[in-house]
């Protein structure tokens, strides 16, 4: 079994990277930086965002809000300058709630294949541009309108854009044709307009043995642990399994290995982080889950990587953890401080992984812990880190920063 890659390396295509899992194949990028410290470029951006960026060849795109989400925007930077290229934008005409704090609009990044650059804008639909910035398509696909707004980035599997349109009602899995627009195929999903239900996770493509499975965390109806992870067919949407045990929140994407053998989900709202095998039938909770933390859990925003048997997670208390990845057994729970809601980035045998306040900590990727460093930038940052080509790429709440050792 192996995990289904999605483009080529070098490039951060999307949000979790070439193969959706948070691991780049980059060496020798910068471990140490500060504001006047391997910064090669940063550049001004017109608002606060949460989105990471995603870069392909010489261009960055960014997706940004525009007059408090009443027009939303992709943006092209130049990588070696960090010159605005062009903007693409639509208009909002939804007044959707959201948490102005902490979930500004567009906080779902973008996705390329080399060719288009598509963007999930929740009430303002999905948009799809080349690379020069000519529109090719827009798609409009309803309101959403949660109160803490949606989250979900778009990803793409052979010739389908697909999108999980919520949280909230309606909610539904969608795959467009990525030349059209056109809908090939809509699956509906449960939703349910509450303050501490939903999911805002990105859903991840696995390739098990002879077949794809589109791996998709759904929250459950109730508080106690009724949610579900599910898989479907990305070609069709039809489910294939599901197993039970996952809570009311989820915010981060599902984790998967190397191998494509195991898929962690983690619930958000205090809720358990639960491992599943691939490659089942129907309800498979009791036969291919392995293990779920019971308790109250910390809350987890952002999502972990594996590596070499062990799964990184951080949590909103500012605590990185080591757990093997089979067992659930916590190797190591150590705190790096502030608020963690970074995606953890593995690179080289590090983790990278940011807090709200503007610090990057560093850690060495092993079940023995080790911080390598604390990386301060003093501005707000709720966006992952991004590998590209000797460069780490960032987006605070004020700026788009190159991270780069002086050439």
């Amino acid at each position: 079994m192996t995990l289904l890659l999605l483009l080529v390396a070098q490039d951060w295509p999307a949000w979790r990277g070439p193969s959706a899992n948070g691991v780049s194949g980059e060496r020798g990028l910068p471990v140490e930086w500060a504001e006047t410290k391997n910064v090669r470029w940063k550049a001004p951006l017109p608002g606060p965002g949460n989105s990471t960026p995603v870069v392909w060849g010489e261009r960055i795109f960014l997706t940004q809000a525009l007059d408090g989400g009443k027009r939303r925007a992709i943006f092209a930077f130049d990588r070696a300058t960090g010159r605005e290229l062009w903007r693409q934008e639509v208009p909002c005409s939804v007044e959707e709630t959201t948490h102005a704090r902490d979930n500004p609009p567009c906080s779902a990044s973008a996705v390329t294949d080399g060719k288009a650059v598509f963007a999930h804008f929740a009430s303002a639909g999905v948009l799809a541009c080349d690379l020069e910035g000519k529109r090719l398509w827009h798609r409009d696909l309803g309101a959403v309108l949660h109160k803490w707004g949606n989250g979900p980035s778009p990803m793409l599997y052979k010739d389908l854009v697909i999108v999980l349109q919520g949280p909230g009602v309606p909610t539904y899995l969608v795959a467009l044709d990525k030349r059209t627009g056109d809908t090939v195929w809509k699956t509906e999903l449960p939703g349910i307009n509450s303050p501490i239900f939903g999911s805002w996770s990105t859903p991840v493509v696995v390739r098990v043995k002879e077949r794809d499975e589109l791996i998709v965390p759904l929250p459950g109806e109730k508080i106690g642990g009724d949610g579900e992870i599910k898989a479907f067919d990305p070609a069709s949407g039809k489910e294939l399994w599901r197993c039970a045990g996952l809570g009311n929140e989820v915010y981060a994407m599902p984790v998967v290995s190397a191998d494509g053998g195991i898929v962690v989900c983690i619930s958000g709202h205090n809720g358990p982080t639960m491992a599943v095998k691939t490659g089942g039938a129907g309800d498979v909770t009791a036969t291919h889950r392995l293990w779920r933390t019971e308790g109250k859990m910390p809350q987890r925003v952002g999502s972990g990587v594996i590596h070499e048997g062990h799964l990184y997670l951080s949590d909103a208390d500012g605590f990185a953890e080591c757990i093997e990845a089979t067992t659930g057994k916590v190797v190591w729970k150590e705190r790096l401080g502030g608020r963690l809601w970074g995606s953890l980035l593995l690179a080289d045998g590090k983790l990278y992984v940011g807090n709200l306040e503007g610090q990057t900590f560093v850690l060495e990727a092993s079940p023995t812990f080790k911080q390598l460093s604390r990386n301060d930038l003093n501005e707000t940052t709720y966006s992952a880190v991004a590998a590209s080509a000797g460069a780490l790429f960032l987006r605070t709440h004020r700026h788009l920063w190159c991270i780069a050792a002086a050439k």
